[in-house]
């Protein structure tokens, strides 16, 4: 397992636009978001390889949100643009240190979580 570290949350206007990050502590292969509305059980957001080729998101998502990675820096992004009041939630980072799927959309697919950050969309 790698520890996790998210930044980038808060508070946002509508048809806003925010910038997620999540720096691992060591090498990881496939990096994702998931998040967990008030309520709701935790969804898929997107994932990335780490040959950054393939990348996976949401229905939801798609058009709106962009997931990159610098593994340099072990480190993911998710770029939020024309955030809704619906995308409201708690944001965690995933991350399979062990290797197992090229990218994953499952949280079996990872084996570190991060603690979760938290992303407000008012109307």
């Amino acid at each position: 397992q790698v520890q996790l570290v998210e930044s980038g949350g808060g508070l946002v206007q509508a048809g806003g636009s925010l910038r997620l990050s999540c720096a691992a502590s060591g090498r990881t292969f496939s990096m994702g978001w998931f998040r967990q509305p008030p309520g709701k059980e935790r969804e898929f957001v997107a994932a990335i390889s780490r040959s950054r080729l393939s990348t996976e998101y949401s229905t939801f998502v798609k058009g709106r949100f962009t997931i990159s990675r610098d593994n340099a820096k072990n480190t993911v992004y998710l770029q939020m643009n024309s955030l809704q009041p619906e995308d409201t939630a708690l944001y965690y980072c995933a991350a399979d240190s062990r290797g197992i799927t090229t990218v994953g959309s499952g949280p079996r697919d990872y084996d570190s979580w991060g603690q979760g950050t938290q992303v407000t969309v008012s109307s």
